[in-house]
């Protein structure tokens, strides 16, 4: 693999990192960015001018994070050029489905070729999306194929999310590459951190992603029980207690964090389905444990592997970003110890994170959770 990366802050024009080397051959070229620097009549045009025979895929952020650092307000760019391996890219508006995640999920599945198959990486719109609805649907016409990925951000304002793939970015949009190649060499893993206090509760009313009763009571009306003065600050200071979720057909607890409130119906709407019989729990943080739970990601993620990672992908939380505050770049830096100095490091902070359960080849959508996927040819 060959790269290329630059970033580009607020007001500052395009800044390489490295060498300065434009001339990759067809570079899949991932970039992540601020909601609002991404949403610029110009921004395609901009990318396209740096490398105008790449793949351009764009995808708003909670923060970016290149090489060792976590950024904001700010926009990065990662350039791969695979030399012996291909990727194959297709796209879905969540708004042309209205709204139905798992049938988006079917309709992209369709559109890739599954001979030589490697892998499945998704930038999808984290607005409004059902995550664990899209897995779903991706999975119907795959098997033994692993899924990552993320959905996009918005820092913590959950207004709107931005994607595209070769066009200017817009809402719901859901991109996929799908790779493929004997040599190419992918794993990945996940890992959280977080811990569960409180009473374990039901779910005894839900409907998909939204939560309506807990042990036969408004579940939201409980949820602010625990969050005392921190309720005015609903919904972002839900990213702080996110929910575990126990739910029969899943071989683990689900963390699910709340994406919206709604005070008249009573309800909460989470960024994954939440079954009715599910146990409850909430949880909450201690940063130790946060960015141990990095390092533990990276580690599992290094354990199979037969070469060195040249690329690292890594999806995490807003959630996590919040809670971290100043130390958050601990976690990217466990991550490099654990993989190595050699891999070139891209990624973002998400609203939904996307990756199996360690043992594990079927997708899960989580939260408050560090994902990582390495590449190798």
């Amino acid at each position: 693999m060959k790269f290329q990366q630059f970033e580009k802050k607020k007001d500052q024009d395009w800044t390489p990192k490295g060498s300065t080397d434009t001339s990759l051959k067809n570079p899949l070229v991932l970039v992540f960015g601020n909601r609002y620097a991404l949403d610029n009549d110009t921004i395609y045009e901009e990318v396209r001018q740096l490398f105008p025979e790449g793949d351009i895929i764009f995808g708003s952020t909670a923060g970016e994070i290149i090489g060792d650092k976590v950024l904001e307000e700010s926009i990065t760019l990662t350039a791969i050029e695979f030399e012996n391996s291909s990727y194959m890219i297709y796209r879905e508006n969540s708004m042309d489905h209205e709204k139905d995640s798992l049938e988006l999920g079917k309709r992209l599945i369709q559109k890739v070729p599954k001979e030589g198959l490697k892998h499945i990486f998704v930038v999808s719109e984290g607005s409004f999306v059902n995550g664990s609805a899209l897995i779903d649907g991706l999975e119907t016409e795959i098997d033994g194929i692993a899924i990552t990925g993320g959905l996009c951000g918005d820092d913590s304002r959950f207004e709107k999310t931005l994607a595209s793939y070769n066009e200017n970015p817009k809402e719901g949009e859901v991109i996929l590459i799908a790779f493929y190649g004997e040599t190419l060499e992918i794993s990945f893993a996940q890992y959280g951190g977080w811990t569960p206090f409180g009473p374990e509760r039901i779910i005894t009313k839900s409907e998909k992603n939204v939560l309506f009763e807990l042990d036969n009571q408004p579940a939201l009306d409980l949820y602010k029980k625990y969050l005392g003065d921190k309720v005015e600050e609903l919904p972002q200071s839900a990213l702080l207690y996110p929910l575990s979720v126990k739910s029969e057909n899943k071989k683990e607890a689900i963390v699910r964090t709340i994406l919206n409130i709604d005070e008249d119906q009573n309800t909460m709407t989470l960024a994954g389905d939440v079954p009715e019989g599910s146990k409850v729990q909430l949880m909450m943080a201690n940063i130790d444990h946060i960015v141990d739970g990095a390092l533990q990601a990276a580690d599992i993620g290094m354990e199979a592997r037969k070469h060195k990672p040249e690329l690292a992908i890594l999806v995490s939380c807003i959630g996590r970003k919040l809670v971290m505050d100043q130390r958050v770049e601990e976690e990217i830096e466990e991550v490099m110890e654990s993989i190595g100095n050699q891999a070139t490091i891209t990624g973002f902070y998400s609203y939904g994170e996307l990756a199996p359960f360690t043992g594990y080849l079927a997708c899960e959508l989580h939260n408050q959770t560090m994902t990582l996927t390495l590449f190798s040819e």
